[in-house]
């Protein structure tokens, strides 16, 4: 009897302390009992170490944003500010409410000077990225969620070690979860030959220190401080089609210069102090350019580091300023409520909603949650369409004429939340339509869901998204 009460009581201590420490969250607080009930001391010791803890994410994002606030006196120091766009041009947009959001987000700047390249797929992107690395004179700056020991990964460590050798200053940062299977002897190569790498992150210290959650998905690399690219491409031989499981690889990425870069360089310069504690203080890292008030744009980086959940916001705030359609692609699907309303507010209004997901999945438990989303907005009106070519990894959302973003962000509560994050948010008419172009590009090779159909799918299907939705949170 006694060791029934003391097991009582250790369930109730286990569930009051996910209750509490998770009180903001509800989605996440159902999703840790349910790893509770089914798993009782394993699931409370799963939560210790890899829960995002409020009061270690208040700790974190006062750490954030003392550095961000360094590193933006910084910037201040080297830049005039005649490049940011001012409160007084809000009659630029056509809506002034998405406008005051988007200028009040807390270091990312709407600029003037820049111009934007969209790259279509891994092997352009790769070539562009390989060109601007062979002509860099003075640094490379080189971040990715993702990189492997494979023939691609070879490729660009090639590249980049040459640089170094030529003298050029070359820093590279691998998140710890994502490229968890890079080899040793891989790491050495680099640091042999002069090349600064760290990891974001190591995962067995990251499980100790509890920031298993914290995975930095940024894709970014700076050259020179006057060309930057971000996007959805990690460097692997996947992203070039060669997973057989997966095939034809589509992605989305972004070539940017002028501005825009310098807010590419303070990201990975943030990142760099916190991966290595060295603080980057040259000022060859912020040189003149000379791009034309050509096209606004903006740099949104977000983060468990950052006060605000920004690229969420942004999401929310695009899709709330629709009057006529709003396309969206991404491979992860797992809305919050917000964006989910948002999305059905606007549909039920009579704006253009497709989304395009894929068809082909690279994780079936994260397939199976994104589909438990999909009937609501199904019935509220949202066209869904499954890519069939192969994979479609890009991440895109584009508002009307108004507004078009390309990142690294999913549309999901792990990249609204969890991740440390980049977007770019473009307002060109011209880099709208080839957005636009692509989209509808997709769509020839992808099939509508259908609602009668959907609805039609076996209880075991079901059974599946329920589980796998309770879980979602957590992905």
């Amino acid at each position: 009897m006694v060791w029934v009460v003391i097991i009582l009581m250790l369930f109730i201590f286990q569930t009051a302390t996910i209750l509490i420490g998770e009180y903001k969250r509800p989605a996440k607080t159902v999703a840790w009992l349910l790893v509770l009930f089914i798993f009782p001391i394993i699931g409370f010791i799963m939560y210790y170490f890899m829960a995002k803890e409020y009061s270690q994410r208040k700790m974190v994002r006062r750490k954030g944003r003392r550095k961000m606030s360094e590193m933006k006196h910084q910037w201040m120091g080297s830049n005039g500010s005649d490049a940011v766009f001012g409160k007084g041009k809000y009659e630029l947009f056509e809506d002034t409410r998405l406008c005051g959001l988007l200028y009040n987000i807390p270091g990312s700047p709407i600029t003037m000077h820049n111009r934007t390249e969209v790259l279509t797929n891994a092997d352009v992107t790769y070539e562009a990225m390989l060109q601007a690395i062979e002509v860099a004179q003075n640094h490379i700056h080189f971040e990715f969620y993702t990189i492997r020991d494979d023939e691609i990964g070879r490729k660009f460590q090639d590249a980049l070690i040459r640089k170094a050798k030529q003298g050029v200053q070359v820093r590279v940062i691998y998140d710890g979860v994502g490229s968890y299977s890079l080899s040793a002897a891989y790491i050495n190569k680099f640091k042999q030959a002069g090349v600064s790498i760290h990891p974001f992150l190591r995962p067995l210290i990251a499980f100790f220190d509890k920031r298993m959650n914290y995975r930095n998905h940024r894709k970014i690399i700076v050259i020179d401080g006057l060309v930057g690219f971000l996007g959805g491409i990690n460097i692997g031989n996947e992203y070039v089609g060669a997973d057989p499981k997966l095939g034809f690889w589509r992605d989305t990425h972004l070539k940017l210069y002028g501005d825009s870069v310098y807010y590419l360089q303070q990201t990975f310069m943030t990142d760099w102090l916190f991966v290595s504690s060295e603080r980057l203080m040259d000022n060859t890292l912020f040189p003149e350019h000379n791009e034309p008030k050509a096209s606004l744009a903006q740099v949104i980086s977000s983060g468990p580091d950052a006060h605000w959940d920004a690229i969420q916001e942004m999401f929310f705030a695009g899709i709330v300023a629709a009057k006529k359609r709003v396309y969206m692609t991404t491979p992860y699907f797992i809305p919050d409520p917000s964006i989910t309303m948002a999305l059905k507010t606007a549909v039920i209004s009579g704006v253009d909603v497709r989304i395009i997901l894929p068809y082909k999945a690279d994780s079936r438990i994260v397939q199976y949650a994104s589909r438990s989303y999909l009937l609501e907005l199904m019935q509220a009106g949202v066209q869904f369409y499954l890519y069939r070519k192969g994979f479609i990894h890009a991440k895109v959302m584009i508002i009307d004429h108004l507004m078009a973003t390309v990142g690294t962000a999913n549309v999901d509560m792990r990249s609204f939340f969890s991740n440390f994050e980049i977007n770019a948010v473009m307002f060109d008419t011209a880099v709208i339509e080839r957005l636009e172009d692509d989209f509808f590009m997709d769509l020839k090779d992808s099939e509508e869901l259908k609602l009668a159909e959907f609805e039609q799918r076996s209880r075991m299907e079901k059974g599946k998204e329920i589980i796998a939705r309770l879980l979602s949170p957590l992905f």
